[in-house]
């Protein structure tokens, strides 16, 4: 049953991270590409936990935490580039 689940969330993943390349694709303004990007790295983030979970290793999680904070500082980053009409 575990393993029929971790198929099931490898395929709605995929779904995700499909339906976030068509926005980023087709996205009409640069905040709808920056929400895509950022809901892309929130799905890898995701990809590694679940990584971490069927390898048995907590280390990963260590990864997608930091990959995480990393995240979370870029997209402020981009905000305050967009804030200041640079």
């Amino acid at each position: 049953m575990a393993d029929f689940l971790i198929h099931v969330s490898v395929f709605l993943i995929g779904c995700g991270i499909v339906f976030c390349v068509i926005r980023l694709v087709i996205g009409r303004t640069l905040v709808d590409r920056i929400v895509a990007v950022d809901m892309l790295t929130i799905i890898v983030i995701v990809l590694i936990a679940l990584y971490a979970h069927v390898a048995g290793r907590a280390a990963y999680l260590d990864v997608a935490l930091v990959y995480g904070l990393l995240s979370f500082l870029a997209v402020l980053a981009i905000a305050r580039f967009i804030d200041r009409g640079l």
